[in-house]
């Protein structure tokens, strides 16, 4: 039986997932799937350098959301792929160009796609060191302190996590990093467009971000490489040498369109929106901490962003809970693999076992997200937990 009554349209708290494309980003892309439909690198006629202009401008947006001079911007399918570039570029330039350092610093709880690129270049002679967090999933800085030196190549640190949104220190990582002269990384999909970000001022070398994370379109995203002093990066693949000659192939003119208007819309509104979400977060934590008792929030309370909670619930797993509540969708953060949920290895990496990492959920609050989605997430899983009482 259902904790709550069906919905004819279900309250979407998983933002962190993916976000929906905002209409005034729809709008902005298609002229360009069908009416102006050139290629942006047919330059010698006039559809080819209309999608030139579009594709430059969008280029400039993402640039202004992050600090950035345009031409520091190249343009990539996403955050998975620009996360790739950066670190294996990093590291195959390097070695192609004799430098001896050979460390790569990295975090527990990075995404699965830096974690695992990391982990690819041990079998080309480098490194990997994975850091561990505090109780509260911040990197210690001294943890960092001690294990960045000259030898270390990299420094990779997410700015916001995509589990239990906690806000690391750019600003001292980036100090740490630049006094060992190592390049620092860092992955910001999860925080473009939804907190400030200056590369310039956070000593950033390359910054990954997703089109699809900050209400744009998904299959589109852009790595920040520095001009100066530069990054040096080798290419993953050969073509015709777009992009600088680090992102070769035929650059999607609607995507980037529509990811230049969603960085617009962020930067003209992010103040105020951070005020509404953390407005609505607070009203979902009250509403959830006096419904069930002993529920208990992961990661930084302070240190975090605006839109996120990660909660833990006493007594029933969060898949029970999911199905007990088919009209919100939320997420467990958990991996699935074949026949096996296993319990998500950023929870483990706090220190949670794992029966209780089993008993929690990722609840992300975004742009479309009112107060009735709020108090009816507090109403159905609240519903779904006394129903576990009474079974």
């Amino acid at each position: 039986m259902n904790a709550m009554p069906p919905r004819n349209r279900p309250v979407y708290l998983d933002n962190h997932a993916t976000t929906p494309c905002d209409p005034r980003v729809v709008e902005a892309m298609l002229p360009w799937f069908n009416e102006k439909f050139g290629n942006p690198h047919s330059a010698e006629h006039r559809l080819g350098q209309e999608a030139e202009a579009a594709v430059e401008a969008a280029r400039e947006a993402v640039a202004t959301l992050i600090g950035a001079e345009a031409r520091e911007i190249v343009l990539t399918s996403g955050a998975t792929e620009s996360n790739n570039i950066a670190i294996k570029g990093a590291a195959r330039f390097a070695a192609a160009h004799d430098n001896p350092r050979r460390r790569i610093v990295t975090v527990a709880t990075e995404h699965k796609c830096v974690l695992e690129s990391v982990a690819d270049l041990a079998a080309e002679g480098f490194e990997p060191v994975v850091l561990p967090v505090r109780p509260d999933g911040l990197l210690d800085l001294a943890t960092l302190h001690a294990a960045v030196d000259e030898a270390t190549l990299l420094v990779s640190v997410m700015a916001v996590n995509n589990e239990i949104g906690v806000t690391q220190d750019l600003a001292a990582i980036g100090r740490i990093t630049k006094e060992a002269g190592a390049l620092f990384h860092t992955d910001a999909a999860q925080a473009a467009g939804k907190i400030p970000l200056n590369v310039n001022a956070l000593g950033i070398d390359l910054a990954s971000i997703s089109g699809h994370k900050l209400y744009g379109p998904k299959g589109v995203g852009a790595l920040y490489v520095r001009r100066r002093p530069r990054a040096r990066l080798a290419p993953l693949f050969s073509g015709g040498g777009q992009e600088r000659g680090l992102r070769s192939g035929t650059l999607p003119a609607p995507l980037i369109v529509g990811f230049g208007e969603a960085c617009q819309i962020a930067a003209a509104g992010m103040a105020e929106e951070a005020k509404r979400l953390t407005s609505l977060r607070d009203r979902l934590w009250s509403g959830l901490a006096a419904a069930i008792p002993g529920i208990t929030l992961n990661g930084s309370s302070e240190a975090r962003i605006p839109g996120n909670l990660n909660v833990t619930f006493p007594g029933r797993t969060a898949e029970a809970l999911m199905r007990a509540c088919p009209d919100l969708c939320v997420s467990t953060g958990s991996a699935c693999s074949s026949a096996a949920v296993e319990p998500s290895y950023v929870l483990t990496a706090l220190g949670l076992p794992p029966d209780a990492a089993a008993r929690t959920l990722r609840l992300g609050l975004g742009r479309f997200t009112s107060e009735a989605d709020v108090d009816y997430a507090v109403a159905a899983l609240a519903a779904a937990h006394r129903g576990a009482e009474a079974a």
